[in-house]
């Protein structure tokens, strides 16, 4: 691993226009996480861009493309990649210095990987637990990606890292339901659907009755649940990385609240955090951050 800033500078120029790419994956996909981590300093910025185009093309690859073959193409460039051989392709270009610089988590990788081959074979999951496994590998893991990148002491505050990423995918499964049962994929478990008695001829309707809300409260009432455990994580973080961290926290927990505020649509609508409320929520991760 390369530890001299010098050297740590030039290394990463040199996959200048790779990195470019990663930044206009990233700002085109995810506006929140663009905003949230392009505040971060100069190189931990990029590595996560990278990090993310990995993720974007290993999601695309199912939800866009539909087309496992180029899933699993990506994971023999990762055994590739891995191994000291760089596949041709701009994000595992600008992978390389993040490599060389920080201990990334390689097996969190392939769980991602693992996470969009139970996207190609889905299946309405049974129970909340197995709700939260498939969170972890489609979403936590990727929050193992990251830590290297954002703290010193990964190892202890791993627990934390894989709940704000199932807390993430449980709240896109919120602001996407209609979008996915559209996809015929159902995320709501089983077991909670008749818990409230909520019916796939309700979803279908997109029905939205006390039951619906019930259900969709009980879902978010775990998700913000799941933030506020890895909140706690912020101490163990680099100064530097902080408030970037704080923010996606905040930002991605605003969606719950904009779907809400729409009286919980979220069958034909695309509910997101507007900029005069994340202007109130940099303000807030301010003032949160002045009592660590």
């Amino acid at each position: 691993m390369i530890k001299r800033k010098d050297d740590v500078t030039k290394l990463f120029s040199m996959y200048e226009s790779d990195f470019a790419l990663c930044e206009e994956t990233i700002r085109k996909h995810s506006k929140s996480f663009y905003k949230a981590f392009s505040k971060l300093p100069k190189q931990k910025a990029l590595s996560i861009f990278a990090i993310y185009s990995f993720c974007r093309e290993a999601d695309d690859s199912i939800d866009v493309y539909r087309d496992v073959d180029r899933l699993n193409k990506l994971k023999r460039e990762l055994d590739d990649f891995l191994a000291g051989k760089i596949p041709d392709r701009y994000f595992w270009r600008a992978l390389v210095p993040v490599f060389e610089t920080y201990e990334m988590n390689q097996q969190s990788f392939y769980d991602m990987l693992l996470g969009q081959e139970m996207d190609w074979t889905f299946q309405q999951p049974e129970t909340q637990t197995e709700l939260e496994e498939y969170s972890y590998y489609v979403a936590g893991s990727v929050g193992l990606m990251l830590l290297p990148i954002l703290s010193d002491r990964p190892d202890e505050i791993r627990s934390q890292a894989i709940q704000l990423g199932e807390a993430m995918q449980i709240t896109n499964i919120l602001r996407d339901i209609g979008e996915d049962y559209n996809n015929q994929r159902i995320y709501l478990p089983k077991e909670i659907m008749e818990r409230f008695d909520v019916s796939l001829d309700s979803l279908e309707k997109g029905i939205i009755n006390d039951s619906f809300i019930e259900l969709w409260e009980y879902e978010a009432t775990r998700a913000e649940q799941l933030y506020s455990k890895a909140q706690t994580m912020l101490a163990s973080i680099h100064k530097d990385c902080q408030e970037a961290l704080l923010l996606s926290i905040y930002f991605y927990k605003g969606i719950l609240n904009s779907v809400r505020q729409s009286n919980y649509q979220c069958f034909n609508k695309r509910n997101f955090v507007k900029k005069s409320q994340q202007l109130e929520l940099y303000q807030k991760a301010k003032n949160y951050l002045k009592t660590l």
